[in-house]
């Protein structure tokens, strides 16, 4: 492989999402995503219903479907939220996480990598930050689930 001219990414979860990570990719550079909080993008996208099932078919690929099922189960409102009730929030990490915190970070790095990937055959990066460490094991094992080609580390090593 050659090396790229351009290595998009790194603006932050949202920004560097999967989307513009693809389209980088597919015209043959690095596409990036940011993986660093996108559980909390995440499940905001499942309460909001997941409008084109793109969610909810990256996560029929993930490879435990039980822990797949229990995202569904806790966050995924079909049809999305009303408008006046908030949002439910994720577990607070901790240096002794909970599983339920551990499985979701897993696969929303998972979901995230997966619909960058889909369709072509460019690669994806993950981007974390350095200073925001107690999540990174487990957003990297998620990524690695979804064949994540390169990983960046950055912002305070």
């Amino acid at each position: 492989m050659k090396y790229p001219k351009v290595i998009q990414g790194g603006m932050g979860v949202g920004v560097s999402d999967w989307k513009l990570a693809r389209a980088v990719s597919q015209a043959g550079q690095l596409g990036v995503v940011s993986g660093t909080a996108v559980d909390q993008i995440f499940i905001r996208r499942l309460q909001q219903g997941d409008p084109d099932g793109l969610l909810r078919h990256a996560l029929s690929h993930f490879p435990d479907q039980r822990m797949a099922q229990t995202i569904l189960d806790t966050y995924f409102i079909p049809r999305g939220k009303p408008e006046n009730q908030p949002f439910k929030t994720t577990p607070m990490l901790t240096i002794k996480p909970s599983q339920a915190s551990i499985e979701l970070i897993v696969i929303a790095n998972f979901v995230e990598i997966f619909l960058a990937k889909q369709g072509h055959k460019g690669v994806v990066g993950i981007n974390l930050l350095g200073k925001i460490q107690l999540p990174n094991l487990f957003s990297l094992y998620g990524a690695m689930l979804a064949g994540v080609d390169y990983v960046i580390m950055g912002a305070g090593i």
